[in-house]
């Protein structure tokens, strides 16, 4: 089995459409079909059955699939090993990350590596949490950089490198609308959040679930962390994310800093990657300095910035 028809035939089973894996793999849509047929033809039986869905593994396929995905890490795995005992370290790093993280935490970061080692290339994409763990688990990007959620498949590896403070934030109009509150009033307010599976949802529902009050009304769904700022500087709502999101906003005071009425909440910022027997040495040398670089843009004990002592 050459790796290259496994390579296809993953393709296939990821978007369970030859047109979409033709575009993956770059080949034409016939080249694609040619070498599952190939594939199919050397192991004697069927590999795809068809589904309104799309196309389904069948039991041999589901069986073919680990170890096709062993054999083509395996190979990668060669690879490396023979750079890292060569010394090799000219790469391209691919790199993913929130696009907040890659607004804020990485431009200087990634332009001193690139002084330190110009001989090493480095891509970055921009995408949401799930995407970035599945492009790791395919093999897209060699890193990603974005908060954490729990719950990582045991293939990958983490390290925290900063904890970035959680901000309460209002517009100045609402935040001197009223008095002094405590969680319970804060609860009974409406907030402007993420969608439902982004990771900036996962830290505001876990805030206060922590709490042991229960989410407190939304004012408003948004897709991008971005748009918070903007809407609560409006007055529609309050808002409750890393302060790295907002750091800009606070800075102009379109929005104002508010106490957490309860222990300090913080972010963990971690960097995901695959594990390997051997990671290529471009990236190990990336990995290394992430991990001796990155601190949280202020500690969670800190003064806020903009602070004022009441809730709207």
């Amino acid at each position: 089995m050459h790796p290259r028809l496994l390579r296809t035939f993953l393709a296939v089973v990821r978007h369970r459409n030859i047109t979409r894996a033709a575009r993956e793999v770059h080949l034409a849509q016939s080249s694609v079909s040619d070498q599952v047929q190939s594939l199919e033809s050397e192991l004697g039986v069927a590999l795809f059955t068809r589904s309104r869905q799309g196309l389904d593994l069948t039991t041999a396929g589901e069986a073919l699939k680990p170890y096709a995905e062993e054999i083509l890490q395996l190979a990668e795995e060669a690879r490396i090993a023979v750079e890292a005992r060569t010394g090799t370290t000219a790469a391209t790093v691919m790199v993913g990350a929130l696009e907040t993280i890659a607004t804020v935490k990485l431009p200087q970061w990634l332009a001193a590596f690139r002084g330190d080692h110009p001989e090493i290339g480095l891509r970055l994409k921009i995408a949401g949490s799930n995407v970035l763990l599945r492009q790791l688990e395919e093999g897209d990007i060699d890193v990603a950089f974005c908060f954490d959620k729990g719950g990582l498949d045991e293939r990958l590896a983490r390290r925290t490198i900063s904890a970035e403070p959680l901000v309460l934030v209002a517009s100045a109009e609402n935040a001197t609308a009223s008095g002094q509150g405590d969680l319970a009033a804060l609860a009974a307010m409406r907030f402007v959040v993420t969608e439902t599976g982004c990771v900036y949802r996962h830290l505001f529902d876990t805030a206060f679930a922590e709490t042991g009050m229960a989410t407190p009304k939304l004012a408003a769904e948004v897709g991008s962390i971005g748009a918070i700022a903007s809407l609560v500087a409006t007055g529609i709502g309050m808002g409750l994310v890393p302060r790295l999101a907002v750091a800009e906003a606070l800075d102009r005071g379109e929005i104002v800093e508010l106490p957490w009425p309860g222990p300090a909440q913080a972010a963990s910022l971690v960097m995901i990657w695959r594990r390997r027997r051997v990671q290529p040495p471009a990236l190990k040398l990336l990995l290394a300095a992430a991990g001796e670089t990155f601190a949280p843009v202020r500690s969670a004990g800190d003064r806020p910035r903009h602070a004022v002592s009441s809730l709207s």
